[in-house]
């Protein structure tokens, strides 16, 4: 196996004034909150977003994994639909102290481009400031935070700057290079 550097950023709001708005994509895009914990459909959103960039952390997760991961309270998922077909999704995740972390977003390969990762970047963070508003209990939010890397998308750290998100860690590290694990065997050119 082959170790390769990847740099990851992480980047924060601390205020929800820091939100900048993005265009409305064009034609019938949709952003609706999957509201009933599904491992099938987390799974299919994290597998099909995430296989061309390598993501591999949750493919080993066990049904009950997912199942434990998506009832905690605050965890949120919300889906950009263009036309009725899932687009790409965001993850809300509480932490401690009122800080929720955008843990995963991203758009299925067939929909980047065209201006709903802006669209659905903006409103996944509008609703993370607002999360505490739907779930009782939760503190209010104060900070809201995520992290990309080099293996993400060409645009992904444009667009988190676009949308009011600031730089305060940067780290390198190896990781050993995997194959694509895409959503299904060979979904993806090599």
């Amino acid at each position: 196996m082959t170790n390769i550097p990847v740099t990851t950023w992480s980047l924060e709001q601390t205020s929800p004034t820091d939100l900048l708005p993005a265009a409305a994509p064009e034609g019938d895009v949709r952003i609706i909150r999957s509201e009933v914990p599904s491992p099938e459909f987390s799974r299919f959103l994290y597998a099909s977003v995430g296989g061309d960039i390598l993501w591999i952390d949750r493919l080993s997760w066990t049904y009950p994994r997912w199942q434990e991961h998506l009832e905690r309270p605050g965890v949120e998922t919300w889906v950009a639909y263009d036309r009725g077909t899932p687009a790409g999704y965001v993850e809300l995740s509480p932490q401690d102290d009122g800080v929720v972390e955008i843990e995963y977003f991203g758009l299925i390969p067939a929909f980047r481009g065209r201006r709903i990762g802006g669209h659905l970047l903006a409103y996944g963070a509008a609703r993370a400031w607002d999360l505490a508003d739907r779930w009782p209990g939760l503190p209010p939010t104060k900070r809201v935070w995520l992290h990309t890397c080099s293996k993400d998308g060409e645009h992904a750290m444009d667009n988190y700057q676009r949308r009011g998100f600031k730089l305060f860690d940067t780290k390198v590290e190896e990781e050993t290079q995997v194959t694509t694990p895409g959503p299904w065997p060979a979904a993806y050119p090599a």
